[in-house]
């Protein structure tokens, strides 16, 4: 078994063990001192409040001289970046995956960490080879975190009532978008006011379910290049969905509805669908049923793809460094190895619906994860070990090209470009990045 199918195998393997408690183990900080973590309310506080309770407090509770400081800041990554760039920034320092870190890391931002993860033995605690996701230049500078995937959730209560079935193929999703339309209800509730690399999402997820894992590693790898006539034709049917006005009604409302916004719709019935990933799954109870002020329910199913194969995309949702900056490293680091005990991580799961990280779960109390987020965990390990997992941008993109994907295919929606010159750029942009040595780890197939 490979490091990915290991590293997916030990999460769903904690969603089914058996649930005891333990204890975690605790280090004492020499003199007190107090480090600091911004938590992200882009879309809502709830989610960050939940990580505060979960994680935050317990272990400031601990007593151990260290305590964790935190602040509540929409848009968390624009201003985390800035922060940094000007040399201040929090000690704890979140990204939204592997790609963005290892730009921070190239640019001198985060401290090393390979010290601490030999202390505190992370290299055993962490599935196998996960930690070089982490990894710029050989040298360890951020932990991964929240496992995830892509999916496509959908309102049952409004296929049931249409007779609709929930499409299995890209074709067969493209007919479906038209008739959903028809119908006067919105095909996707999709939006990107709050959070512009949301457009990564769908391009990530039309070129692995459209061209094949396969393909996208072959390019990834540099065996194909970017502009295989392959990745042409679902990007061709991602650019029509957008100026059919089927993301939100419109490119206009595409770019100013919130992400709240666009659950409600999906809730409501106004919107029939939503390709998002599972950390929908913190928000999307609050859209449907009594919470909502609504009687409908909501499913869930892989997003399709060619050949109508289940295909899920490997991503690494979120990962967690020290900024390079703070003159509390060691504590810092001491919180970061409270934060991936199996314990926190379970907690976080259990209790926020936050993905845990890539490590065993065996043995934690998870009877309050929704059985939908573990059937899609499930599914996720289940593709692994069929060896037909794709690849998120967020996590295996080099970050300069994975900013060309995310900017520049607004200008294929609004006509501006062609697909085929959109992917031109990509491959101009990729390898420049393989030249200077900037693609993040890619795992064998």
């Amino acid at each position: 078994m490979n490091g990915v199918r290991k590293l997916a195998a030990v999460v769903a393997a904690g969603l089914i063990a058996p649930m005891i408690a333990s204890t975690v183990p605790t280090a004492r900080a020499q003199e007190p001192v107090e480090i600091s973590m911004w938590l992200d309310t882009t879309g809502g506080a709830e989610g960050a409040e939940c990580i505060d309770a979960a994680a935050i407090a317990p272990f400031n509770a601990l007593g151990n001289g260290i305590t964790v400081k935190t602040t509540m800041q929409a848009n968390n990554w624009d201003a985390t970046r800035t922060a940094l760039a000007g040399g201040a920034g929090p000690d704890i320092v979140g990204t939204p995956g592997p790609s963005f870190a290892i730009q921070l890391a190239l640019a001198g931002n985060l401290a090393e960490l390979d010290a601490f993860a030999e202390k505190y033995g992370w290299g055993d605690r962490f599935a196998a080879n996960s930690l070089n996701l982490g990894k710029a230049n050989e040298k360890l500078y951020s932990i991964p975190s929240e496992i995830e995937t892509l999916v496509l959730y959908y309102n049952k209560n409004l296929f049931e009532a249409n007779g609709w079935e929930v499409p299995k193929t890209l074709d067969e999703l493209m007919a479906l978008a038209q008739t959903v339309n028809d119908a006067g209800i919105i095909p996707f509730a999709h939006a990107n006011a709050e959070w512009r690399p949301a457009n990564e999402w769908f391009v990530g997820e039309f070129l692995n379910h459209g061209a094949g894992p396969e393909k996208v590693y072959q390019a990834l790898t540099s065996e194909v290049p970017w502009t295989d006539p392959a990745f042409v034709a679902p990007l061709e049917q991602l650019s029509e969905m957008q100026k059919n006005g089927w993301f939100m009604g419109g490119l206009d409302r595409y770019y100013t509805t919130t992400f709240a916004e666009a659950g409600a719709a999906l809730g409501e019935g106004d919107a029939a669908m939503k390709i998002e990933g599972t950390w929908f799954v913190e928000d999307v109870n609050t859209y449907f049923g009594e919470a909502a002020g609504n009687e409908n329910d909501w499913g869930w199913a892989p997003v399709p793809s060619t050949d109508g194969a289940a295909i899920f995309d490997l991503g690494i949702g979120q990962t967690y460094s020290v900024n390079a900056n703070s003159k509390n490293v060691e504590a810092a680091a001491t919180f970061l190895d409270y934060y991936f005990q199996p314990e926190t991580q379970a907690r976080l799961l259990s209790d926020c619906d936050v993905a845990a990280a890539p490590l065993d779960l065996s043995g934690q109390d998870l009877s309050k994860v929704d059985p939908r987020l573990a059937e899609m965990l499930k599914a996720l390990n289940d593709a692994y070990a069929a060896n037909n997992y794709g690849y998120t941008t967020w996590t295996f993109w080099p970050s300069e090209t994975e900013t060309y994907l995310i900017e520049e295919v607004e200008k294929v929606w609004a006509g501006d470009i062609t697909v085929e010159d959109y992917l031109k750029g990509h491959q101009e942009k990729f390898d420049a990045e393989k030249a200077a040595g900037a693609l993040p780890p890619l795992p064998a197939r």
